[in-house]
């Protein structure tokens, strides 16, 4: 499949004449707990010729695209992208920290991240994940929830209280996060991550009672952290010279 997701992003660069900055796997093959049916959902920062960017008008900046064989792809011009990461964007630090990389500048990458690090605002962080973490909730110990939706929401709750307690920006591969947790539970998860892996995206089998509480006490702890954290603005100087450098 990773040969097909290259010849697909190289076939973008030729249609769109645009140079793809680096491309990832983002969502559940990246965090570490996919199905046997999840997506590819391929993200990338792409940037235009220099005179693109010297147009009166405001032109698109996205790219998206839809395979029949499950590739699911999105990308953002590099202005786009890193006007968004100047506000901490969440989403966006997910696909620069993704530990599943189809190709890259590998400086620009690195270069990217540092900026990232030393401009990360925990407070727009926390209220991404923690807000995300809110739906999620809902379902848990009822008949609605799903192998996907436990995952995903002790996956919110832990990256929530990552930044609460780490004022970084949090791992996007699950069992990276783990150090928060006591070590007696990272079995019993890593359990429940074989069965997701075995099972389709819908799946209902059921998830022990031990570590349902365990998210609860989880996203009690955030509420208790989320008014501790600082704000913090990023050097939009910083910002103007990186992208200056690759434009």
């Amino acid at each position: 499949m990773e040969e097909r997701i290259l010849e697909h992003l190289a076939q973008i660069e030729k249609e769109r004449n645009i140079e793809i900055l680096f491309a990832v796997e983002s969502g559940s093959r990246a965090w570490g707990f996919a199905s046997p049916d999840s997506d590819y959902d391929i993200r990338f920062v792409y940037k235009h010729k220099k005179e693109w960017y010297l147009n009166l008008w405001e032109t698109k900046d996205t790219i998206e695209f839809m395979t029949e064989d499950d590739l699911d792809g999105s990308g953002w011009d590099i202005r786009k992208a890193l006007r968004l990461l100047a506000k901490s964007n969440a989403s966006f630090t997910g696909w620069l920290f993704s530990p599943v990389v189809y190709r890259a500048n590998e400086q620009f990458l690195e270069e990217l991240k540092q900026l990232a690090n030393e401009n990360f605002n925990p407070i727009a962080g926390f209220h991404h994940f923690h807000a995300m973490n809110k739906g999620f909730e809902e379902t848990l110990g009822t008949d609605k929830m799903t192998l996907k939706s436990f995952f995903y929401t002790i996956r919110t709750a832990l990256c929530a209280n990552w930044i609460a307690k780490k004022n970084a920006i949090p791992p996007v591969y699950f069992k990276e996060m783990y150090e928060l947790l006591p070590a007696d539970y990272h079995a019993k998860i890593d359990a429940v991550i074989q069965l997701k892996s075995e099972r389709i995206e819908k799946s209902t089998d059921p998830v022990s009672e031990e570590l349902i509480t365990l998210v609860r006490q989880i996203i009690a702890e955030n509420n208790s952290l989320r008014d501790s954290l600082q704000h913090t603005k990023a050097n939009q100087e910083a910002f103007n010279s990186f992208f200056f450098k690759y434009v």
